[in-house]
């Protein structure tokens, strides 16, 4: 649905994947499985984006992939 990267990972501790999205401060889901992890961030999402709208805060344009060192 949104073309902002995402971040997946498996977190040992909590025993769940994680999934950031880095182009939105603050923005990211778990979940018990792969496709659930990419449900929840859908959502999270969508929040993040209702809120920033809200509040007047500036709603990024999603760049694809990013570098990372």
């Amino acid at each position: 649905m949104y073309k902002y990267e995402l971040i997946i990972y498996w977190n040992e501790e909590d025993q769940s994947y994680l999934v950031e999205v880095p182009e939105l401060p603050g923005c990211m889901a778990d979940g018990e499985t792969y496709q659930k992890a990419l449900a929840n961030v859908e959502t999270v999402i969508s929040e993040w984006i209702e809120t920033a709208r809200i509040i007047g805060r500036e709603i990024p344009q999603p760049k694809g992939k990013l570098a990372y060192a």
